[in-house]
């Protein structure tokens, strides 16, 4: 038996290529500075010709590019740059999500109406008891008569 188990090991088919993991579906949102038909529609092919793009989505009001897909951010980002675009990946959030939205480096004049930039944020009031013990007896608080 065993010359017939080494005979079928050269008779076995077997597969040498590896299965390459699928992309995870995600959404890629890109600012874009689009000034007229022509630059939103070079933009537009230049993504919607990517291989694993579902569905692009252009607001030219915005500047904003959204592409749904089993894509890899990175290059949809550098096929974006390819057009001769100056672009980077969507850098607001929702202002309505934001502690303190003028804080320095966070309120852009270029940003849409109701979004800020995403930057780190100054920390609320703190809570400890060594800096509520100090505002006690402070002309601010109300309180402060009945407390003496």
């Amino acid at each position: 038996m065993g010359a017939l188990d080494y005979i079928s090991n050269f008779c076995t088919v077997t597969t040498t290529r590896s299965r390459t993991k699928r992309k995870p579906m995600q959404t890629v949102e890109i600012k874009v500075k689009m000034d007229c038909d022509g630059c939103e529609r070079r933009v537009k092919q230049a993504v919607t010709s990517m291989k694993g793009v579902k569905r692009v989505e252009v607001i030219r009001k915005e500047s904003k590019v959204v592409v749904n897909g089993y894509v890899d951010p990175n290059k949809v980002l550098k096929r974006v740059k390819s057009t001769g675009k100056r672009a980077e990946f969507w850098p607001y959030i929702p202002q309505h999500l934001v502690h303190y939205p003028y804080v320095a480096g966070a309120y852009d004049k270029f940003a849409p109406s109701g979004y800020v930039r995403n930057v780190v944020q100054a920390h609320p009031p703190s809570t400890a008891p060594e800096d509520n013990m100090v505002s006690i007896f402070s002309d601010d608080n109300v309180n402060a008569c009945s407390i003496m």
